[in-house]
């Protein structure tokens, strides 16, 4: 069995954060948890005592980057998941990922459906699941998911991967992980950037995570401030010729929708 460990992402004093910590440590087969913050508090003191877990604080400004590495980087596993607080997992997530390597040890990263949850309320499956699911399909072709053009035909129309659903082999991919110029759309710039490099991108079509939308979500901030859209745009420019991106542009604005009335 690999080495593997949650690394729980903590902005602030959340409410879902002990949901989060519970579903990890209900896993079906066992992984390290620990607790990585930049905004120390005596909620996240008591949340690491209460469930025996190591705090880990990351001094300077909180910044989804820096913090994503530092949580990645403080874990002591071959195999990382940076879970994300508001967020729940599947009791076989860890399961899934430990079959994952067994099977392909080459995989670099290893990715699921999710479930959305809207506050506390799970959300039938939308259009916009629909298309993540079709866009994420080379990703399910797994004996040819080593292929760089098969790992980018899955990024060229949009990022359907759920980033909390992702685990990483840092043995093979190293640190940082994360190293992009956009603030929303890093995760979708590492992806393309590690598709180029050696190693399978697996997916598991099946909702392993609960994904949650809320008006604390930094995903909604970021589309009220307009990030989103300037940070996809530059995406897609990496990608398409610009009358193309303007046409994508249109459509994938649509996306933001799923977080109206969160």
């Amino acid at each position: 069995m690999m080495s593997h460990t949650f690394a729980i992402c903590a902005y602030k004093d959340s409410s879902y954060l002990d949901v989060c910590i519970h579903s990890l440590k209900k896993q079906s087969v066992k992984s390290k948890i620990i607790l990585c913050t930049s905004t120390p508090s005596p909620f996240l003191e008591a949340m690491a005592k209460i469930h025996d877990i190591p705090l880990y604080v990351r001094n300077g400004k909180s910044d989804i980057q820096d913090d994503w590495n530092f949580a990645y980087e403080k874990a002591d596993t071959r195999l990382v998941t940076i879970a994300h607080q508001d967020d729940c997992y599947h009791r076989d997530y860890a399961a899934e990922v430990q079959r994952c390597w067994e099977r392909y040890p080459d995989t670099t990263v290893f990715t699921t459906d999710c479930a959305i949850l809207k506050g506390e309320t799970l959300q039938k499956p939308g259009m916009i699941q629909f298309i993540k699911m079709l866009l994420r399909l080379p990703l399910r072709l797994h004996g040819l998911a080593d292929r760089t053009f098969v790992k980018k035909a899955a990024l060229v129309f949009g990022n359907p991967i759920i980033c909390p659903s992702c685990t990483y082999d840092k043995e093979v991919l190293g640190a940082p992980l994360f190293d992009s110029p956009y603030k929303f759309a890093l995760d979708w710039d590492t992806m393309w950037k590690l598709a180029a490099r050696p190693g399978r991108f697996i997916c598991v079509e099946r909702p392993l995570i609960r994904y949650r939308i809320h008006d604390g979500a930094t995903t909604k901030a970021c589309i009220q401030d307009h990030r989103r859209g300037a940070d996809e745009t530059a995406m897609y420019e990496k990608i398409w010729p610009k009358p193309v991106v303007k046409v994508l542009m249109h459509f994938y604005r649509k996306a933001y929708a799923a977080y109206d009335n969160a």
